[in-house]
């Protein structure tokens, strides 16, 4: 999971939701960076106060590089409506998930299968106009 302090829309005011974007996103030097690989899957949480939650799906496009510092490629899909944090509070899967104990720690941050799985039931139930159960 990589987090942005922006909305997409400051990121590339042209991205419309279903459209895939190439973006370079700033990691931390960590021993996640070595976890990293091209494909896995990734997702673009936007934290703050205007809209906090997921906001784009994809994959990783590449392995950290650097770049006046660490940066990874990834390509995100702009979701139609973004997953908002207080939703995932109620789902009990996302219960210790790092990004809603620890929401200002450091990129990458980390979801576990089941965490994963939480969001892609409510971008799923979005998708097809009704609640997750």
């Amino acid at each position: 999971m990589l987090k942005s302090a922006v909305l997409p829309a400051a990121i590339d005011d042209r991205w419309r939701p279903g459209e895939v974007r190439t973006l370079s996103r700033c990691v931390r030097r960590s021993y996640r960076l070595d976890l990293m690989a091209s494909g896995q899957p990734c997702l673009l949480w936007v934290s703050g106060r205007d809209r906090p939650g997921v906001h784009a799906l994809g994959a990783l496009a590449g392995i950290p590089e650097e770049d006046d510092g660490p940066v990874v490629p990834v390509r995100l899909t702009l979701l139609g409506e973004p997953v908002p944090r207080a939703e995932l509070l109620t789902d009990p899967r996302m219960s210790g998930a790092e990004i809603l104990r620890m929401p200002a720690g450091s990129n990458p941050s980390w979801l576990s299968a089941g965490q994963f799985g939480a969001v892609l039931d409510r971008v799923e139930a979005a998708r097809l106009g009704r609640w997750a159960p």
